[in-house]
């Protein structure tokens, strides 16, 4: 079993705290959603748990499987299993899709690497996604929708093979179709691997593919209310702030 641990997170950037003693634990086959109005650090905590630079630890510490990662690269954190997928994936000119992942797979099995068996991989997994197979012949995201650019980072997660994945507001820009599409072949990827999953969304309609195990609503830094599918319900129904006027003590905690 894997386990992410955030022990009193607290996050700045440019001298303003964005996550204040932030704390959440995740294992093997659970899915997190977090939620929350814009503001409130859920983007911030998916970086600082990936080791963006540009984000300063304050305080806290951030445990994968009992290992302290703080000092860790980017690069060190993604070869232990975990995996980002971008709220904004950036394009790369000069380097295939291709060619992106067979190196990174290349690097994570070493000699276990067969170049055949990436080939048909790649192939399948960009026609399970409703991908046109052009596109991983072409520059990472050059040119790409934001929806292509969306199941690509899908098309990532299933070629580099995480334990732990973070999506970060992986709906935004998909239509219906992609979104179901999507949503379903990450709720797959789940069942198959037994990872964790800690999905960042504003809207119910991702959660209806991909279930939660959990639901925490984040304000100011911090989660203040963690329940079940109820609680997305209950925001549908009524928004952020009914739900905080019912947590006053824990907000002012």
């Amino acid at each position: 079993m894997h386990i992410l641990k955030l022990e009193d997170l607290t996050v700045k950037i440019e001298n303003k705290i964005i996550l204040k003693d932030f704390n959440l634990t995740i294992k093997s086959g659970e899915t997190h959603a977090i939620m929350g109005p814009n503001g409130t650090g859920k983007s911030t905590l998916s970086k600082v748990i990936m080791g963006d630079n540009n984000y300063t630890l304050e305080k806290g510490k951030i445990y994968f499987d009992d290992k302290l990662i703080n000092d860790l690269t980017v690069d060190e954190r993604a070869r232990l299993g975990i995996f980002l997928g971008l709220q904004m994936p950036p394009s790369i000119d000069g380097v295939t899709n291709a060619d992106f992942l067979r190196t990174a797979r290349s690097i994570k099995e070493g000699k276990e690497f067969k170049l055949m068996q990436f080939i048909k991989e790649i192939n399948s997994t960009t026609e399970k996604l409703s991908m046109d197979k052009d596109m991983i012949h072409r520059p990472v995201n050059k040119g790409f929708s934001g929806g292509e650019r969306k199941k690509n980072e899908i098309l990532q997660m299933y070629m580099l093979k995480p334990n732990t994945v973070i999506l970060d507001e992986i709906d935004s820009g998909l239509d219906v179709d992609s979104l179901k599409i999507v949503g379903e072949k990450v709720e797959k990827y789940k069942k198959e691997s037994n990872c964790s999953i800690l999905l960042i969304t504003h809207y119910q309609r991702l959660l209806n593919y991909i279930k939660p195990d959990f639901v925490h609503i984040m304000l100011d830094g911090k989660i203040v209310k963690t329940g079940g599918l109820e609680l997305v319900t209950e925001l549908e129904k009524n928004g952020y702030k009914k739900i905080l006027e019912n947590n006053t003590d824990e907000v002012k905690e």
